[in-house]
């Protein structure tokens, strides 16, 4: 198991339990109520840290290696997945991955944002940051949805989008602004999920849809706490303070009414427990595009534009 620093109290009773289950295998005594009493108390501290996180520790968890990805999530809960590959311009993006599958027989179009799950699939996949094409890929994908009527599920993970030069040269704006385009309009349900981080335009470029979701460890910004710190005070040391101030929790943009639901994590975050977060997500997916199905194309498209001009509010001023 891997602890984050707030997680100090936590690791220390996992070792003294390590320890005992070492004493107990090695001199056949046992010290089963130790390890119960043990086991308790870890629950107990469990809670009391989770109870009172704060934006930066929920930025940790977002980002906590454990935490599962697009693909576990498209394995466990999606059945005959089809992968599906390229921009049918310059290359396929690893970044990006996406396909056909089927959701408790239903079938649908999912793709999102895969990061890796060791050093070397984490270079071979950009850390998650895709280029133009992972867009562009996307969008294809996503007209393909709608050509089969298909609904679409969007899983973001993401610390943005890539910012190289080659990226800005093949047009990564322009990729981003398509996407938000068309998918205004797509005549399929659309359902999007932030699962880890939700950063800027790289999130955003496959972020609008009839309902958007954030788990309850995920952060959604325009920037990230440790880039606002070094814009604002030419320093990461301050990243804590820009992630109270970015206002990025889940519970935050429920709040301003930029995501529609918060769906709960087991104790402890997503990473402690894979299956149970799984069949959580399964059950808050099925139960949405119920809801969406039965609504005429024209319908949802409105309720899309209604909603997105309804965010943000601001303040007049007489001079």
């Amino acid at each position: 198991m891997q602890f984050l620093d707030f997680e100090k109290p936590l690791e220390d009773l996992y070792t003294q339990v390590n320890k005992l289950k070492e004493m107990s295998s090695k001199n056949k005594v046992d010290v089963s109520n130790g390890i119960r009493e043990l086991e308790s108390t870890i629950e107990k501290t469990r809670s009391q840290i989770y109870e009172h996180l704060t934006p930066w520790q929920r930025v940790q968890l977002s980002r906590h290696p454990d935490r599962p990805y697009t693909l576990y999530y498209i394995e466990k809960i999606f059945t005959n997945f089809i992968e599906l590959y390229g921009d049918r311009q310059v290359k396929d993006d690893k970044a990006m991955v996406g396909g056909m599958a089927e959701l408790e027989g239903m079938p649908v179009m999912v793709l999102g944002q895969q990061k890796g799950i060791n050093t070397k699939m984490r270079q071979m996949r950009n850390f998650g940051m895709a280029n133009p094409e992972g867009y562009r890929k996307a969008l294809r994908l996503m007209k393909m949805a709608e050509k089969f009527n298909r609904p679409v599920i969007t899983f973001i993970d993401t610390p943005g989008a890539y910012p190289g030069l080659e990226a800005e040269e093949r047009g990564q704006a322009e990729a981003i602004a398509r996407n938000l385009f068309e998918m205004v309009t797509l005549k399929v349900p659309v359902v999007c999920v932030i699962i880890g981080e939700g950063a800027s335009g790289g999130a955003l470029g496959i972020g609008v849809g009839d309902k958007v979701a954030m788990l309850e460890n995920t952060w959604y910004s325009v920037i990230s706490p440790e880039s606002c710190s070094s814009i604002l005070w030419r320093s990461w040391n301050f990243k804590e303070k820009a992630a109270e101030q970015l206002k990025l929790t889940s519970r935050d943009m429920s709040g301003f009414g930029l995501v529609d639901d918060v769906i709960p994590e087991p104790l402890g975050g997503a990473h402690t427990d894979h299956e149970k977060m799984a069949g959580t997500l399964k059950e808050y997916l099925i139960s949405t595009i119920e809801t969406l199905t039965p609504l005429t194309p024209e319908t949802r498209v409105n309720q899309r534009i209604e909603k997105l001009s309804k965010m943000g509010f601001y303040d007049e001023v007489e001079c």
